[in-house]
């Protein structure tokens, strides 16, 4: 007999679902305060030592937020997949697709047009990637992992690896280079998405569904949750965060190259990680999603404007993401 969620059905370790996802925020350990902190760090830091260098000045913040907006939003998207204890390593591959497709669909038939064309090439392969983990019953880091060179083929293939120019006003406005009172677009796309995430995730029903099937499948589907319906709806939501990431790219620049989004996914799992989302499922924030996209953002501006090598950067920001992992991770599998 199928019920709610919010059945009085008992977890197999004791108390209902409901109850103990509830419970989730109630309780900050070191981990949860990690990114916190470490933000706070890096920003004092970086603003000692970059004093004489813009590091606190409001173009230098502009441009933090322009450039970790994309990767805020799938960010965002992320939290829900890996609560639902799947994964998606496809969503580079996605912003090319998705930013080609809606750059010259733009360029023809205008901004409607190309808006829908983008997010529904997103959407249509984040549902590819659900259905195909839920029916071939193969976990998603294998699925996506062979669809991510799939899409990343069909990008390269829409335009031959030409680039596609977008002169179009109205699409470069509305996605990156435009300005509400004096601020940019993109930090109003990024306040909007964590609104939504934020109240979708904590204070709907389909959030807890998300975190009960992540937290423990078995018991969700025994209180009638249709954890694959889940699943395939997360990997979707996933490839449309992906597919807006592409289009505001495309809006910033002025333009879709088959590039765009190639080291896009290692950064968005970082900082989805990093700000206190478990690998294992069932536990995430969308607060720590949002500090911990700034703040690998923050980390490379401040690395390019003390001068380091773009090899010097890599280095380092792996160093800082492996420590802070490996901090923010600490307790989340207890």
């Amino acid at each position: 007999m199928t019920t709610n969620v919010d059945s009085k059905a008992e977890d197999v370790r004791g108390g209902s679902i409901t109850d103990r996802l509830r419970a989730v925020p109630a309780h900050l350990s070191w981990s949860d305060l990690a990114v916190y902190l470490g933000f706070v760090v890096v920003f004092i830091y970086f603003s000692v030592t970059l004093s004489d260098s813009g590091f606190l000045t409001g173009r230098n913040f502009i441009t933090i937020i322009e450039q970790t907006t994309p990767i805020t939003l799938m960010a965002f998207a992320t939290v829900f997949v890996l609560s639902a204890r799947e994964i998606d390593l496809s969503i580079g591959s996605v912003v090319a697709l998705a930013a080609l497709v809606g750059a010259t669909t733009v360029n023809s038939y205008g901004v409607v047009a190309g808006t829908i064309a983008g997010i529904g090439v997103g959407l249509l392969a984040g549902l590819l990637n659900g259905v195909l983990v839920v029916r071939l019953k193969v976990p998603s880091f294998l699925i996506t992992l062979g669809t991510m060179e799939l899409f990343a083929g069909c990008a390269e293939l829409v335009t031959r690896l030409q680039d596609v120019p977008v002169s179009n006003v109205a699409f470069n406005t509305i996605f990156g280079s435009g300005l509400i009172a004096g601020v940019p677009v993109t930090f109003f796309w990024c306040a909007a998405g964590l609104a939504v995430a934020h109240a979708v995730y904590r204070k709907t029903a389909f959030g807890q569904r998300v975190l009960a099937t992540g937290d423990n499948p078995t018991s969700a589907r025994s209180v009638g949750i249709d954890t694959n319906r889940v699943r395939i709806a997360v990997l979707t939501l996933s490839g449309g965060a992906a597919a807006l990431a592409g289009l505001i790219y495309t809006g910033e620049i002025h333009g879709a190259i088959h590039t765009l989004g190639a080291t896009d996914m290692l950064t968005t799992l970082a900082a989805v990680v990093i700000g206190g989302t478990s690998l294992f499922g069932g536990r995430g924030s969308m607060a720590g999603a949002l500090v911990g996209s700034v703040l690998i953002g923050i980390i490379r501006n401040g690395l390019i404007l003390e001068g380091l090598s773009a090899s010097q950067q890599r280095v380092a920001i792996g160093l800082i993401i492996v420590v802070a992992v490996a901090i923010s991770q600490r307790q989340t599998r207890d």
